[in-house]
C-alpha cells in the first residue's frame, strides 16, 4: 500500500490520509481490524445464531457466509499474508477466531478428536475457497449444495 498513490486514486490530498491515519501500519491494522469484524465476528458475536442448536447454527453460518459474500476478501488476504509477517499473524488469528467458533458448535453435537478437527476444517475452508472456486455455478444450486454439505458434516 503506498499512500501517495491510494491519496491519488482516492482524488484526496496527502495530508488528507494523515487526517484518517497515524502512517501506513495504521491503515494496515485498521484494515485488518475491519475485515476480521465484518467478515467473522459478525458471525462470531452474533447474539442471534447463539440461540440456535448446533445444526442450525452452522446451517445459519453457512448461508450467510453465502448470502454476504463474507469470503470475498480471504483469498487476497491469505495472498498478502503469504508476504507479511503482520498480516500474517492477522489472518492466522482470524483462521483460530473461524475453527474455534466453527469447532465448538461441532463439538456440542459429539464430536471430538480428529472426527472434530477435520470437520472443523472441512466447513471453514470451504465457505472461506467456495466463491473462488465455484464462481459459476448457478446460486440456487450452490444453496441445494450448501444444505447437502451441512448435513453431511453434521451427521454420523
Amino acid at each position: 500500500v503506498q499512500i501517495e498513490r491510494l491519496a491519488r486514486d482516492l482524488g484526496i490530498a496527502k495530508s488528507g490520509f494523515y487526517w484518517h491515519f497515524e502512517d501506513r501500519q495504521d491503515l494496515i491494522r485498521q484494515l485488518l481490524d475491519y475485515w476480521a469484524h465484518e467478515y467473522t465476528e459478525v458471525l462470531s458475536e452474533n447474539p442471534e445464531l447463539r440461540d440456535l442448536d448446533p445444526k442450525s447454527r452452522l446451517l445459519r453460518v453457512a448461508e450467510m457466509v453465502q448470502d454476504n459474500d463474507l469470503s470475498r476478501y480471504d483469498r487476497s488476504f491469505r495472498a498478502w499474508a503469504a508476504r507479511d509477517a503482520m498480516v500474517a499473524r492477522h489472518v492466522d488469528d482470524v483462521l483460530r477466531k473461524r475453527l474455534d467458533y466453527v469447532g465448538q458448535a461441532f463439538a456440542e453435537l459429539g464430536f471430538e478428536g480428529d472426527e472434530l478437527e477435520m470437520r472443523t476444517r472441512l466447513f471453514v475452508c470451504y465457505h472461506s475457497a467456495e466463491t473462488d472456486i465455484y464462481s459459476r455455478v448457478a446460486k440456487k444450486r450452490l444453496r441445494e449444495l450448501l444444505h447437502l454439505r451441512v448435513a453431511l458434516l453434521t451427521n454420523r
